[in-house]
């Protein structure tokens, strides 16, 4: 009997014929009703990849030449390996069985493992459910085995040697001895060496010394061992990160009408919301997911710029969201199950209010952000951060809004700088507009080192009238981006300037004079309010 206690159960589908089996279904109602094999090319020969169930009949395995099959079979189909079309339709197949639990891998090249711990009652039990997912499997045109076992290894070695449907718990050892070595999923060189030395089944093998096993087939051997005959469970590694809270609705009929779809999310958010609140936490990052009757799987992703479990809010982002896609929502048929997963949450702590009521205001931010991410996308909404640059244009960067938390102030991840904070009562240090490059201007100064006294931009002279500064700004020459790309770069000296209409503007000289350049340049490069 098997070393574990049987708490977890695992569902391997092996599709033996998952290459022609796609070749066929594209072919839809008219089949072709030749043998079917598919080819590929080995040590500069075509050789069969893969054939389907009448050309395996008619004695055409994997491994011949193409050659020798005509002279076989004259009259058989070919066609050329498609790896990357396999591996596709393996991948929407393991989307397809994510309806039945959320914990789905693709295993090998030609199977899918599913984590059905916990969620059998919701199919009748394992036999139903895994007669259930064969059947609707074999519906799509497709040929499949399936086991149910304790360990993943041992689902998998019952589903491909064997034809029994489940082992039960603590049986894992019993229902695999039996089989060949190849069981084990070890290569076939090793596969050899141990026939050659007498062991040619997994009984054969689990009854040697460990030791010896180990130091001629390596350690793996023993691992794989261990995993199949249920000593060791080694969890599937899931093609989607597992969500941290969801619900979901399952329908006897499909749903079609939008009305109806939009009323089940909601549903689902208050569901959802009700699971979040019990917790004490919020959602950050959210996924709606229809699966549809015909297998296809629609995932609509969501972000928030602060932890949310408010349903009717979750409610109307989804609604927004779904409004504004580009490739509207179509239900074919109909959604047989539709789905609303908390993918990242943090911990809602209780905020205490401000006597300046600046917590609605921060509030209503973070929910405009919130519907802009989600009728606009996240990357379309961005706001500044601080860098640590003394020059103006490297002083902030844009990031998205919802990713750095906007709505509650400069997250702490964004490693720069903090906005300088201007003295009370004073005006702005730096102008709220920066052009971006500075633009070019004509000026005329009392001294070479002085303020401006009048200076030219758009064919228009400005008299001025009030001037403060110098601030002198010295090239980052400690920066490894200016040695490399700026090792040209000028001091510049930055004067804030009053026309004689009111008017105020952001100059500087590029250039120290007679040091730096004969004729220092000057540059407009921002406009006060």
């Amino acid at each position: 009997m098997s070393l574990l206690s049987g708490n977890r159960r695992y569902l391997a589908l092996w599709f033996p014929f998952l290459p022609t089996d796609r070749l066929e279904r594209r072919h839809g109602a008219t089949p072709d009703e030749r043998p079917l094999i598919v080819l590929a090319k080995v040590d500069n020969a075509l050789r069969i990849a893969h054939a389907d169930r009448r050309a395996r009949a008619l004695g055409l395995a994997p491994g011949l030449t193409l050659a020798d099959a005509r002279a076989r079979v004259p009259d058989v189909a070919v066609a050329d390996r498609d790896a990357a079309a396999d591996h596709a339709l393996l991948k929407r197949i393991a989307d397809w069985c994510d309806r039945f639990t959320p914990l789905v891998g693709r295993d090998c090249e030609d199977g899918v493992m599913l984590d059905i711990t916990g969620c059998v009652h919701l199919f009748g039990g394992e036999a139903a459910m895994r007669a259930g997912i064969v059947s609707r499997l074999g519906a799509m045109g497709l040929s499949v085995r399936a086991a149910v076992a304790g360990t993943p290894d041992a689902a998998r070695a019952v589903a491909r040697y064997t034809n029994r449907e489940t082992v039960a718990p603590g049986m894992e050892a019993e229902a695999v001895r039996p089989l060949p070595a190849a069981a084990l999923g070890i290569d076939g060189a090793r596969v050899l060496a141990l026939a050659r030395a007498g062991l040619k089944t997994i009984a054969a093998i689990a009854d040697r010394p460990r030791a010896p096993l180990a130091a001629r087939f390596g350690a793996d051997l023993l691992d794989r061992l261990a995993r199949v005959l249920g000593e060791v469970d080694h969890p599937i590694s899931p093609d989607r990160p597992p969500p941290e809270l969801m619900v979901e609705r399952r329908f006897a009929e499909p749903l079609a009408r939008t009305e109806d779809i939009d009323a089940t999310v909601a549903g689902l958010a208050r569901g959802l919301a009700r699971q979040l609140e019990e917790h004490g936490l919020g959602g950050r990052r959210f996924e709606a997911s229809f699966f549809r009757a015909d297998g296809a799987v629609r995932r609509i992703a969501l972000a928030c710029g602060r932890p949310l479990r408010d349903a009717r809010a979750l409610a109307r982002l989804y609604a927004e969201r779904l409004d504004a896609l580009a490739d509207p929502l179509d239900p074919g048929f109909g959604f047989d199950v539709i789905r609303l997963a908390a993918l990242a949450c943090e911990a809602v702590e209780g905020r205490q209010a401000r006597l300046d009521g600046r917590e609605e205001d921060d509030e209503a931010v973070a929910g405009l952000i919130d519907r802009l991410g989600a009728r606009l996308g996240t990357a379309r909404v961005l706001r500044f951060a601080a860098e640590n640059s003394h020059l103006p244009e490297r002083s902030f960067r844009t990031v998205e809004a919802i990713a750095s938390g906007a709505g509650g102030g400069v997250s702490s991840s964004m490693a720069g700088g903090a906005w300088p904070a201007p003295a009370p009562g004073e005006p702005p240090l730096l102008p709220l507009r920066l052009f971006a490059p500075p633009q070019p201007v004509e000026t005329m100064a009392e001294v070479p080192d002085g303020p401006p006294i009048r200076f030219r931009w758009r064919r228009i002279v400005h008299d001025i009238a009030a001037a403060e500064g110098p601030d002198r700004i010295a090239p980052e020459w400690w920066k490894e981006e200016w040695r490399r790309d700026e090792e040209d770069a000028l001091t510049r000296d930055y004067f804030r300037v009053e026309d004689r209409a009111g008017h105020r503007f952001w100059l500087f000289r590029e250039g120290l004079y007679r040091r730096e350049s004969e004729r220092p340049r000057w540059y407009l490069h921002g406009l006060f309010a």
